[in-house]
Parts: structure tokens; sequence; C-alpha cells
């Protein structure tokens, strides 16, 4: 939600953001709903911090029922969320958690834990809500492994986007100009509605990072999609070099990725290059060459 722009801009002084700078929102911006966020309540970012400046272990690592309400399930339902815009995403449908009604986790073995949930889920775009059964499964072992998810959409997709899809495709497949956009949303939380469905697009391609990237520890959103840009291709979709800054929520950590990714209504998005940048000290630390 833009008030995770806000919490960004305050919380973190955009310090060791290299080239980009994330501004509050004025007063007359638009605050609509975050459409990469679990509704949060409004004291749940001060819980989180003193959480983990607690290192609140019993969270962490909370077995058997859980409260729906606290960390645990809501980083898991997160996760969920990532899976399912990675799998039925589009311009025009972007799926958000909207409750988590209960959930449970359970060490499996020495090979990792598992949890499982009852949610709601809504598309963002449309306001369409649907429940959803949710098993997640988060490896133990050397080195990190995403975690293994599995859940579906029925209700959802049910809504024809199709004619909206092949809209857009035809348009910017046949534009004599590459389109390029940057800073999505302004430093007013604001996104022109043609440049909306590119913000959309840069939250799914974000998804696979943020799935790959997720632990049990994590919490990830998209706080800004920074440079968008349309690349020339013969092949039968669009194709884009992206920049976006993900907020990691319990380390108030702001990440820079840059990603090439592709997307057509026939195959959705596919992400073919991935790589997250330095920060800035990591760079000025990095050994000059001649």
């Amino acid at each position: 939600m833009m008030r995770l722009v806000v919490v960004l801009a305050v919380l973190m002084g955009v310090s060791g953001i290299p080239d980009v700078t994330i501004s509050p929102p004025t007063a007359s911006a638009d605050t609509s709903a975050h459409p990469n966020s679990i509704p949060e309540t409004a004291d749940e970012s001060e819980q989180i911090k003193a959480r983990t400046e607690e290192g609140a272990e019993e969270d962490v690592m909370a077995t058997g029922e859980l409260n729906p309400n606290h960390y645990p399930a809501r980083r898991a339902a997160q996760v969920v969320q990532h899976y399912l815009n990675t799998r039925y995403g589009s311009p025009f449908r972007l799926i958000g958690v909207q409750t988590v009604h209960s959930g449970n986790a359970e060490d499996v073995a020495d090979s990792g834990r598992k949890y499982q949930l009852e949610l709601s889920v809504n598309d963002i775009i449309t306001n369409t809500t649907q429940t959803c059964s949710a098993e997640l499964f988060f490896p133990k072992g050397k080195g990190q492994q995403p975690p293994e998810v599995k859940a579906s959409l029925e209700e959802l997709l049910k809504i024809d986007i199709k004619a909206q899809e092949e809209a857009l495709y035809q348009k910017y497949k046949t534009n004599q100009t590459l389109m390029s956009a940057q800073y999505l949303p302004d430093s007013h939380g604001h996104i022109e509605p043609d440049m909306k469905p590119f913000w959309h697009l840069g939250i799914l391609a974000s998804s696979f990072i943020m799935l790959n990237e997720s632990t049990e520890n994590t919490l990830y959103n998209v706080a800004q999609v920074a440079n968008i840009t349309q690349l020339t291709t013969e092949e039968d979709h669009l194709e884009f070099d992206c920049h976006t800054l993900l907020h990691e929520v319990v380390s108030q950590e702001i990440i820079h990725w840059k990603m090439l990714f592709t997307w057509s209504p026939a195959e959705g998005v596919k992400v073919v290059q991935m790589k997250r940048l330095p920060h800035r000290h990591e760079r000025e630390k990095s050994p000059k060459t001649n």
C-alpha cells in the first residue's frame, strides 16, 4: 500500500539506496491500498519492530495452531501471495492476501517446516475475493532454498481479462516508440493510468524474486518500480528491462534488483535474468581496478 512508501521514507531515511530517491506522499496523494501488501493494522509496523528487536524466537519457530493476526501466519501468507502472482498474475490481475483465517505449523523431521493456511485472497484490480487453502514447506539445509507452495485459484480466474490483455499487447507490440517509465509510483504516490499495467508487470516479475528469496524470517513487498523499459524483440512477446526496489520488512532493508523479463497474453510473465544490485556502501568498498 502507499503507506509503505511513507514507512520506507520515514523509517529508513532512504539511506544507502543508490540512484533512486523515494519521498513520502503529500497529504493530497493517492493513498489507496498498496497492491503488493497484506492489509496491516495501524500499529503493525511497531509490533514487527518490537518483536524483531526482542529476537522473538517464539514467533519465528511457532508450532501448532497459529494466531492468524500474528507475524508467522502473515509472513507465510505473503509467500502464498507471491506464488499466486507468479502463476496467475497479469497486468489486469494482481493477487493480494486479504485475510488469514487460520493456520498451523509443524516440524517435518530434520528436513524443514510445513505451514497450512486458510485465507481469503482478492484480485486488487477487480476487487473480487475468494477463499483459498495453501500449504507451504520451508526446506532446511545448507544454502538457501526457496519455499515450496501448493495453492490454486478458481473463482478469480473466471473473470475474463483476455480482451484487455490482447489490447495492451497489440498496442505496445506495434508501437513505433518503445515504452519507458520511471518511479512507479512517483514521490507523491501517483501512477498515471496508462502506466498502471506496467507497475503491475513490475510487481509480477518481482514476485518471482520475492518467492525465491523468502524464508521463515522474511517479509517482502515491492516498494517501487524505479525503471521499466521496453526492449526491441522479434519474438512473440513484449520484453522489458526493469529495476525494482524491494522492502524486506523484518530488517527494514531496501534491496535493488535488475531483471529482464517477458510478457504475452499466451505465456504470462517469464523472468529471463535477475541480479541483485549492491548497496552504495558495498560499491564504495569494492577495490578499484585500472
